[in-house]
């Protein structure tokens, strides 16, 4: 089942529980999170201060996505703020990889790898071992950017990988979502996709969803 999954990294942040009240209220239930360290990438986002203070708010889904360095370092804390589901970066992970998917699969969540456009699909031993696999459709760091097509190569060959090892990923996408983009990634494969400027960016929200909907299913 595909689902939508909004950024707060485009909300207004002066209001942001109302912000993530009026998508939950056109039936949204998972909400994504994007944090930047100014380091992995070159701008900074929401700590687990943010996401402690909107949890008392929302009972939905926390997909927390970590665009940091020594995500190690930080982990647990973001799980102690409310994180459902915790996804890193394997460009920063190393040898720590393994490690850091038993650290998060302990705490009984939901574990998540994240591969930016020039980067390669993780081996198969490591898809085995994840819920979800987010590939970025843009370089990350910075809300509004244009979808990367070139991409639907590796999200296609994503879904190829779960047929043929029969795997239980899903394969999110995040980055250049749009009601024209989103078709091109779902027919790649896309099953979890993360919109920021195009539902927050609306003034109309419920419209903006149920168009991102619509391209979901139709």
């Amino acid at each position: 089942m595909r689902e939508l999954c909004p950024s707060i990294l485009s909300a207004d942040f002066s209001k942001l529980g109302e912000e993530i009240k009026e998508v939950e209220s056109y039936g949204i239930k998972s909400i994504h999170v994007d944090v930047m360290d100014g380091h992995f990438v070159p701008n900074l986002s929401i700590g687990q201060g943010v996401i402690k203070s909107i949890r008392k708010h929302s009972d939905s889904y926390f997909d927390v996505h970590l665009m940091i360095d020594n995500p190690e370092k930080y982990i647990d804390n973001f799980i102690d703020a409310g994180a459902d589901g915790i996804t890193f970066h394997i460009e920063v992970a190393g040898e720590n990889v393994y490690e850091l998917i038993d650290r998060i699969k302990s705490k009984g969540k939901k574990v998540g790898i994240s591969v930016n456009p020039a980067t390669e699909l993780p081996s198969v031993e490591i898809l085995k071992l994840i819920d979800v696999l987010l590939v970025m459709t843009v370089n990350p760091g910075f809300g509004g950017q244009k979808y990367i097509s070139e991409v639907n190569d590796k999200i296609n060959k994503a879904r190829q990988l779960k047929q043929e090892y029969g795997l239980n990923y899903k394969i999110e996408v995040d980055g250049g979502i749009n009601s024209d983009t989103i078709k091109e990634a779902v027919d790649a494969g896309a099953e979890i996709i993360v919109a920021g400027n195009a539902i927050f960016g609306q003034e109309d929200r419920e419209k903006a969803i149920r168009e991102l909907n619509g391209g979901i299913n139709g």
